[in-house]
Parts: structure tokens; C-alpha cells; sequence
């Protein structure tokens, strides 16, 4: 099954409304970010046990661990969650950035460090996360490229 395919059934398995802002959402991504990287995490580990909600990604960063390590991930991710929808932004290095930046403006979300997280789409400013999205993917291609 090919990326695209786990995605189109991964977005078919969500209910009414919740498929709908997250199709809407992964069609805005893809409009902002053109011929992006897409991942599909179907949320389990390498022994099948489930550890995190499934989770679609676009772009691509290196991630440089303490110890020296790297790993390829994705800048930008969507979720489905019990409550809503999480937008995680991957790699910023200031985790009071986005509260700081785009806490206040962007609606009626709970940001952290990383995640953007709501009920439905039309409870945010779709412009703002758009933003925050774009500016997520510009910070981490920057940073990647001192790596």
C-alpha cells in the first residue's frame, strides 16, 4: 500500500465532521507546501504495540539527537486526536515560539511548544495556522542547513 493510499484511508476512518477539517486540511497543506515529502505513521512501534494517535507528515528535516545521532522525520504532521485535531510543528528549538507567537492569535487552540491543537477547523483562523505551518517548515529548512 503506497503513503498516499494509507493516507486516503487513514482520512476515510475518520467520523463526519472530523474527516472533513482534516481532508480540508491536508488539501491546504499540500496547496502551501507543493510536491512535499508525505509521511504516513501509523502510530505503533517496531513490535506492533500502539504508542501514538496516526499521524500524516509533509517535509523533511534531520533531526541531530544529543548523542550524535540523526534521523529523518517530518517538519509538519496532523493528527486526529479524542477531542479534535493536533498540527505539530517539528524541530523548532524555542518551545515558547509558537504559544508566543501564534497563541493568541490563532483561535480558539491550545498551543505548546510543538502542537497546535483544537476541536474543529472552524474554530481557528485557518490564515494564522497557515502561517505557523509555513514558518514551522522555514525555521527548520534553516536550521537543517547549518546541521
Amino acid at each position: 500500500m503506497t503513503i498516499q493510499d494509507q493516507i486516503n484511508d487513514y482520512l476515510a476512518s475518520q467520523p463526519g465532521t472530523k474527516r472533513a477539517d482534516m481532508e480540508a486540511l491536508h488539501e491546504r497543506i499540500l496547496k502551501a507546501i507543493p510536491n512535499v515529502k508525505l509521511w504516513f505513521l501509523d502510530g505503533k512501534d517496531e513490535k506492533g504495540k500502539i504508542v501514538s494517535n496516526p499521524n500524516i507528515g509533509y517535509g523533511i528535516q534531520t533531526i541531530k539527537y544529543a548523542d550524535g545521532k540523526t534521523k529523518e522525520f517530518f517538519q509538519i504532521g496532523i493528527s486526529a486526536n479524542t477531542t479534535g485535531i493536533s498540527v505539530y510543528i517539528m524541530g523548532l528549538k524555542d518551545k515558547m515560539y509558537l504559544p508566543e507567537v501564534y497563541g493568541k492569535s490563532i483561535g480558539k487552540a491550545s498551543v505548546t511548544g510543538y502542537c497546535i491543537k483544537f476541536k474543529k477547523l472552524a474554530d481557528i483562523h485557518m490564515d494564522i495556522l497557515e502561517q505557523a505551518i509555513m514558518d514551522g517548515v522555514e525555521k527548520t529548512k534553516t536550521a537543517n542547513d547549518f546541521n
